[in-house]
């Protein structure tokens, strides 16, 4: 006698089981670790606090980064950006000040417990640093302010960070912009200096 294999139709009762889809995970970089400080982001970010006229804005973006890193001791004392975010817990922004004071309070406690924990810095060679300095030169003599003023420094910072901290063609490009319009546009000199126009605003239109 032959056999036959009868297939009923599957009850709405019983769906079929949904594959579990896979979770991502999303790879860490070496950058993004706590105790992983690029310095020249940590002067970046100092440069910003200590200009006069930041908008809160610029304030809570360079403290919130801060918050994101644990600099070693050496660190906090060649930048001397301790004294930085000590100083702004006194603003008269109370949420500028409370996030200062966090900074400030969690770098405290790490230098206390973790005083010969091993960090990573990353710094920049003399060469660069040679070729940024002249660029902040002619950025102070544009701006017609003194050499080595901040305002100077925090421009030429912004295009650097913007420019991936490479001294590239697009670097070069973009200093040669900055130093032309500050020459040669009398209102766009008077806007960054005044605060009018902020240094990112000013150094991001000039991106190429």
């Amino acid at each position: 006698m032959e056999r036959f294999v009868v297939r009923r139709a599957r009850s709405p009762q019983s769906p079929r089981r949904a594959r579990s889809e896979p979770h991502a995970y999303r790879q860490a970089t070496l950058e993004s670790l706590k105790r992983v400080v690029v310095v020249e982001d940590i002067k970046r970010w100092k440069a910003m606090l200590e200009l006069p006229g930041q908008p809160r804005e610029n304030l809570m973006e360079a403290l919130g980064e801060l918050k994101k890193k644990i600099p070693s001791k050496e660190v906090l004392l060649s930048t001397k950006i301790g004294h930085t975010v000590n100083r702004m817990r006194k603003h008269s922004d109370p949420d500028v000040a409370g996030l200062a004071k966090d900074v400030y309070t969690e770098w405290r406690a790490s230098i206390k417990h973790h005083a010969n924990r091993p960090s990573i810095e990353v710094r920049s060679d003399p060469k660069t640093e040679a070729f940024r300095k002249n660029a902040r030169k002619l950025l102070c003599e544009a701006l017609d302010l003194e050499i080595d003023h901040p305002l100077a420094e925090n421009i030429e910072r912004e295009a650097f960070h913007l420019s991936s901290r490479l001294i590239s063609a697009p670097y070069r490009r973009m200093v040669r912009a900055l130093v032309f319009s500050l020459k040669h546009r009398p209102e766009t000199r008077a806007e960054v200096k005044t605060g009018t126009l902020t240094v990112p605003a000013f150094v991001q239109s000039h991106k190429k």
